[in-house]
């Protein structure tokens, strides 16, 4: 077994290429956004919007490469992309890096950026984020704002997403009507289909309904995931999940989630509110978590849960827990000096945490695992013996085990994947209809 987790561990660090987000969200490839891979999802979506995608995919194609790659004749493309253009959506570019030694430069087609934007804002109780994206994915604006800690009535929430909404829109220059759309994400059970919340750790209410009631206050439309959906959105689009079609995202900061990208659509189970891992049992009768059960995996990995240990392996006071982040960065600087307490504390959340990605590894066999979020930092998380064990745990007899990618962005690449929320359901809307 040694030499096999060795073996792993080895292709964890071989493979683990950075991502094409850089740390605040931005996309380190040249053009395009979106999925690079046609998903088999079985969804038959219109030829004009597998075109459309395709092109903003790329950033740029030519009809013969669109022709090729979406699979139909360069006669329907002739006649998708006259239409695409004469709808403002498409345009002709010349493509003079690929231009011919002699003759014209090739026409390609692109993506109009100015055909719309959209917004995209990530809720959480430390950080807010929101960027507003145009069409073709490119960022047109972003900014961070504090945000109001613990549960919080739903209006309170509405009137700092719309707070939000206007300081992003007056950093670009833009009014509330340049908007075609809003997408929002946001920790806990959230039904994406209906748009309502059932639970979150930001909102005092259950069940309720906050995409009915930003509509009424924006007064365009909202529509609203759980934030690791987000990022695993993020990653679909504009990161190393572009050339994939199926993967896996685990993030831990205030809380553990994960997003699961199969067939180039996030998994959201069979009632929209599917892998909450953070909240999957690690032990019978365990810590409390903020769910109010006991044992769940992020009771004893996610900021909360280290702060709590940290009081007590530091001696400090009650303090502590109300700023969780600032105890788990003394807790960290301890650990590095070689406190025995404090390293004790990042070793027990790193056996959970291989714990609950063996899980993941068996449940769900994905090529990809991404280990995201601020916390990632912190490398006792996903040090070599933590990666062991999740390959000691995890059945690879005879197959490669699976690759787990680290990446430790910043807070926009939340709001980044949201914008990515809003260009689908947006793109679905304006070419999804019958022709």
């Amino acid at each position: 077994m040694a030499d096999e987790q060795t073996a792993y561990i080895r292709d964890v660090k071989k493979f683990g290429a950075p991502s094409a987000l850089d740390a605040g969200g931005d996309s380190l490839m040249a053009e395009g956004c979106g999925p690079l891979l046609r998903g088999d999802n079985g969804e038959a979506k219109p030829l004009r919007q597998q075109v459309f995608e395709h092109v903003r995919a790329r950033g740029r194609a030519t009809r013969a490469e669109t022709a090729r790659d979406v699979g139909i004749s360069a006669g329907s493309v002739t006649q998708i992309s006259a239409d695409l253009i004469a709808r403002g959506l498409l345009e002709e570019v010349e493509e003079t890096d690929r231009a011919a030694v002699r003759g014209r430069p090739p026409i390609a087609l692109s993506v109009v950026g100015s055909s719309g934007c959209v917004l995209g804002v990530k809720l959480s109780d430390q950080i807010h984020s929101a960027m507003i994206s145009d069409f073709a994915g490119a960022e047109l604006g972003a900014l961070t704002s504090e945000a109001r800690a613990g549960r919080r009535p739903m209006a309170e929430r509405v009137d700092e997403v719309a707070a939000l909404v206007e300081r992003t829109l007056t950093q670009v220059g833009l009014d509330l009507s340049a908007l075609s759309a809003l997408a929002v994400g946001l920790p806990g059970l959230v039904d994406h289909d209906r748009g309502h919340v059932l639970w979150s750790p930001l909102m005092r209410e259950t069940d309720i309904d906050l995409k009915a009631a930003l509509e009424a206050r924006l007064g365009l439309p909202v529509h609203l995931d759980n934030d690791v959906n987000m990022l695993g959105l993020a990653e679909l689009w504009f990161g190393a999940g572009r050339a994939k079609s199926d993967f896996a995202v685990v993030t831990i900061e205030q809380g553990v989630g994960m997003g699961m990208v199969l067939g180039n659509r996030p998994f959201r189970g069979s009632r929209g509110m599917g892998l909450e891992l953070g909240h999957t049992k690690v032990q019978l009768d365990g810590a409390l978590c903020r769910c109010g059960k006991r044992g769940c995996l992020e009771a004893y990995v996610a900021d909360y849960a280290l702060a709590r240990e940290a009081a007590i392996a530091l001696d400090h006071g009650p303090e502590t827990i109300a700023a969780p982040h600032r105890a788990i960065e003394a807790l960290f600087q301890e650990a590095r000096a070689g406190n025995r307490a404090a390293r004790t504390i990042f070793s027990r959340a790193g056996r959970y945490l291989s714990l609950g990605l063996s899980n993941v590894v068996q449940l769900f066999d994905p090529e990809l695992i991404i280990l995201s979020g601020a916390r990632m930092r912190y490398d006792y998380l996903y040090a070599d013996e933590v990666l062991a064990e999740v390959a000691a745990l995890s059945l690879n007899e005879g197959r490669t085990p699976a690759r787990i990618e680290i990446h430790a962005w910043g807070d926009l690449v939340w709001a980044r994947g949201a914008t990515a929320l809003a260009l689908s359901a947006e793109t679905d809307r304006i070419l999804g209809g019958a022709a």
